[in-house]
This record gives structure tokens, C-alpha cells and sequence, in this order.
């Protein structure tokens, strides 16, 4: 478990994340991350939540109609 602190910046708050998280994350400077409430409280992280529900429904889109995307693409 990492500790961080609540800080100012400018008018608004914010945390500072260590070099280690910032590593497990996979996270640099300008990257998004997203704060997801789960079971246990709240969760950091840089994936997007509905990102895998978004891509099934376009893949189903693009099945069903991969003959008519196939035509416009010509």
C-alpha cells in the first residue's frame, strides 16, 4: 500500500503519486487516469471502465454489417 497526501494546487486539490505507482500504472505526465467507485471504496485507474462494453457493441455493428462497411470502404 502507498500513502499520498491531499495538496493544493492552485484552486483546486490534488494527490502526488509516487514513481512506483506511477510505474505499476504504466502512467506519464498527461496521461488520464479514472477514478472508479467499486465495493471496497475507490479504484485508480488509467483503463477506461465501459472501454471493453463499448468495443463489444462495435464489433457486433461491425459483423453485422461488414458487407456493406466492405462496399463504402471501396
Amino acid at each position: 500500500m502507498l500513502k499520498v497526501k491531499v495538496t493544493a494546487v492552485g484552486n483546486s486539490m490534488g494527490i502526488l503519486l509516487p514513481k512506483e505507482a506511477l510505474g505499476k500504472l504504466n502512467v506519464n505526465k498527461g496521461d488520464t487516469l479514472y477514478l472508479v467507485e467499486n465495493a471496497e471504496g475507490f479504484a485508480l485507474t488509467p483503463y477506461r471502465p465501459d472501454f471493453e462494453s463499448q468495443m463489444e457493441a462495435a464489433e457486433k455493428v461491425l459483423k453485422k454489417y461488414r458487407n456493406a462497411l466492405h462496399e463504402l470502404a471501396k
